[in-house]
């Protein structure tokens, strides 16, 4: 079966965009430096896309719970790869990187979590993550009793829970749509800004 190089579904043009959409993907462009695909993919549909990016800041940009930006671009990357999301994993390993200060931890995570450089509660949270993603019919009140141990309340069980099932959603559309990574998340967050 030959793999698809190009998106089996247009991209939106920015011109052509609902005000607030265009706002919202020029605001990411002027942060980032260049508009990542998802944007433009999910804009076709409109409606879509406003649910979309509603649900994902909520999950992804809360200040509340225990989890940082690190934590949950690594459930991100490490639930993208068990889904085998190329997109995903791309993209929110670029992330991971920046935001845990760490060059290889995305590579680590994305190949084989339980041998990556981390933390032992870390290692708990993608534990409990991967169960979600591939497994949630067999969670258990063992399961958050282990969380509990690492110091995990239920908001953040259920934000751990939440960011995997919303990103197994994204992991499945980016898949299925052809959708690639833009060629500036390979680089970004591997070599350290005080050594270039």
């Amino acid at each position: 079966m030959p793999s698809h190089a190009a998106p089996r579904y247009p991209m939106a043009d920015l011109k052509d965009l609902p005000d607030d959409i265009r706002t919202a993907v020029l605001a990411v462009q002027e942060k980032a430096g260049f508009v990542p695909n998802v944007f433009l993919a999910f804009a076709r549909r409109p409606a879509e896309w406003r649910a979309f990016f509603a649900y994902h800041d909520a999950l992804m940009l809360k200040e509340e719970g225990s989890l940082t930006k690190g934590d949950r671009e690594m459930i991100v990357t490490v639930t993208s790869a068990a889904n085998q999301c190329l997109y995903c994993v791309v993209a929110h390993g670029a992330l991971l990187r920046i935001y845990e200060k760490k060059p290889l931890v995305a590579d680590q995570v994305a190949v084989n979590y339980r041998k990556a450089d981390i933390t032992p509660r870390q290692r708990a949270m993608l534990d409990f993550a991967m169960k979600v993603c591939d497994r949630s019919h067999e969670i258990a009140d063992t399961d958050f009793s282990a969380l509990h141990a690492h110091g995990f309340d239920d908001e953040d069980i259920w934000d751990i829970a939440a960011i995997t099932s919303f990103f197994g959603l994204s992991n499945r559309m980016a898949s299925f749509a052809g959708m690639q990574p833009n060629t500036e998340f390979f680089l970004m967050g591997r070599i350290p800004k005080d050594r270039k």
